[in-house]
């Protein structure tokens, strides 16, 4: 399908690719994986747009290849009235309409040539989209994805997370060789990530996807590129098999560094010992010995396992450090009520004690981001926060807390950071650094400028958080960095977040959006409603697990307890093979 040889390539201020190779075969759906800020979406569009980059290296792939592609953004155009049947039937309905007006041009044209070219092309492109069942195969689509009802709604009345998969169907729809999603995941609902999963599953197609989310990473997919520090690692398989992969590999190089590192040091005590005689005695033979082992020892460091690939950046998130303090509302809401897209949330009322963590959760559509806007904003007569809390801001739409003009050093230096040393040194924790830190802030990743934000709140004392999406764009790594600062941060926080993971494992308890209103729930009940309604209970259950099975991984390998890392290793492994089985 396609195939990237050797190649290379960066911008002024960062190299992101060093000589690269992988494939793409037919059929294949493969997961894009990898830390914030590593190229994957410009690797991504030089695949598409090839001609639009200098590189070093081969992109080779058929003329005939047609790739489709569905950005992470879903920008919708209001003024576009039409219904779900409609929207997913246009492309194909344009081809009829210019192969009737070239019909009709053929029929008066004194030379029909150059319009009979015209015509076979658009009889091609019909015929590879297989137009003559074109009706056929939407219904097909919106029933796979469970939307069948929503045939004939107007596009004004979808929620954000229906149109983003309305945009993923209809490019699906257009049968191209290659379908390119670019975390086609951000943002939706649990509802609508079900649904999501049921349309890449159902796909026939080759699918590239990048992404970061871990229902989908273990669900859809049986490839995965992983991109990092300008290498790419190509892995056929599943991403559990995959990590269970990465860890038995870097226990491997853990051990054979182990004992690398016993015959440099036997090594060196030799040199040592043969240097001392030479000083005492001079003799001809001991200084070649000393030469021999001097010139053994500078190969065996030569060749010794450096930071393996498998040694992944994890930022280090450490939320405000504030004293305890009693527990009083630190924000209060009394009958709050706003109209929005012609919807409307009312009666809300409900108050946050200081150092409890809650989650809004709802389905996309349903006003949480307005609500928590207006929080934000701390002017609506409904919503009051204690004068005498401090309180941080983490927003979905990032360019309102950075100026995305600013470089990134620019920008921390307007929040008060006082010399380029101590930022450096700061976002470093972050994996913001090197020549990102020249960069625009606008040219950041979507993961990046959520890090960004993070820094800026990590540098306050506030002790309330509200956090709109806080996970999204975020790689795994930042996730579950994010997810265990939250658990281990004493102040409040006030979340709206998709994200099951950190729903779960953080929130004390849940106000859940429905039927215009919110109920609050405890989190075991939330729990076990997403069970029943949208995932695996055996799954999440095992998943959660598995978590903790690598997180004590991780710790034994920072003790160089090797044994016990392959014990764990071992019950890691059985672990993936009973979600695979789940």
């Amino acid at each position: 399908m396609i195939q990237v040889e050797k190649l290379s390539f960066g911008f002024p201020a960062k190299d992101l690719y060093k000589e690269i190779s992988f494939t793409l075969e037919v059929g294949q759906h493969c997961a894009f994986i990898g830390s914030n800020g590593v190229g994957k979406s410009t690797l991504v569009d030089m695949m598409i747009h090839p001609d639009q980059y200098l590189y070093d290296g081969k992109i080779i792939k058929d003329e005939r290849c047609r790739i489709g592609y569905a950005s992470q953004f879903a920008v919708r155009d209001k003024e576009q009235e039409c219904t779900v049947f409609e929207y997913l039937s246009e492309r194909f309905v344009e081809n009829q309409q210019a192969t009737v007006a070239v019909c009709e041009e053929m029929a008066v044209a004194e030379d029909a040539a150059p319009l009979f070219e015209k015509y076979q092309t658009l009889l091609d492109a019909f015929e590879s989209m297989d137009g003559d069942h074109y009706a056929n195969n939407i219904r097909k689509q919106l029933f796979v994805a469970g939307m069948r009802e929503l045939e004939e709604t107007r596009l004004s009345q979808l929620s954000g997370g229906e149109y983003k998969l309305l945009q993923i169907m209809r490019e699906m729809l257009l049968s191209p060789n290659l379908l390119v999603l670019d975390e086609p995941d951000v943002f939706l609902d649990f509802d609508n990530l079900n649904r999501l999963c049921k349309l890449i599953n159902g796909y026939n197609g080759t699918l590239l996807v990048v992404t970061h989310n871990r229902y989908l990473l273990n669900h859809c997919f049986n490839k995965l590129l992983h991109l990092e520090n300008g290498d790419l690692q190509e892995y056929d398989g599943n991403y559990t098999e995959y990590r269970s992969s990465q860890l038995k590999e870097k226990l491997k190089l853990k051990l054979q560094n182990t004992s690398e590192q016993e015959e440099i040091e036997r090594t060196q005590n030799m040199v040592n010992i043969l240097r001392k005689r030479a000083t005492i005695l001079v003799n001809p033979v001991i200084g070649s010995a000393v030469n021999a082992k001097q010139t053994q020892l500078e190969r065996l460091r030569a060749r010794q396992i450096k930071a393996p690939f498998l040694e992944i950046r994890e930022p280090k998130i450490e939320l405000p450090v504030i004293e305890a303090i009693s527990e009083h509302p630190v924000l209060s809401i009394t009958d709050y009520q706003v109209s929005f897209d012609e919807s409307l949330l009312k009666q809300i009322s409900f108050e946050l004690l200081a150092g409890e963590k809650v989650a809004i959760v709802g389905a996309n559509g349903t006003g949480k981001t307005t609500l928590m806007r207006d929080i934000i904003k701390n002017h609506h007569p409904s919503i009051h926060i204690d004068e005498n809390t401090s309180y941080a801001c983490l927003s979905q739409l990032q360019g309102e807390n950075i100026d995305e003009g600013k470089t990134v050093y620019e920008v921390m230096e307007n929040f008060g950071f006082e010399t380029r040393e101590k930022i450096r040194a700061y976002l470093g924790n972050y994996c913001l650094e090197g020549d990102t830190l020249k960069q625009k802030a606008g040219q950041l990743s979507g993961g990046e400028k959520n890090l960004l934000q993070i820094a800026m709140i990590a540098a306050t004392n506030a002790q309330l958080l509200i956090l709109d999406e806080p996970t999204s764009h975020l790689d795994l790594y930042a996730q579950m960095a994010l997810e265990k600062a939250i658990s281990e941060y004493k102040g409040a926080v006030l979340m709206v977040s998709h994200d099951f993971y950190l729903v779960a494992n953080c929130a004390d308890y849940v106000l859940l959006v429905e039927d215009n209103t919110i109920r609050r729930m405890r989190t075991r009940s939330f729990r076990k409603m997403v069970y029943d309604k949208y995932f695996d209970q055996k799954y999440l259950e095992i998943d959660k697990k598995k978590q903790e099975l690598e997180a004590n991984i991780t710790l034994a390998f920072q003790k160089n307890e090797l044994i016990t890392v392959e014990k764990l290793c071992s019950q890691l492994e059985a672990l993936g093979a009973s979600i695979l089985v789940s």
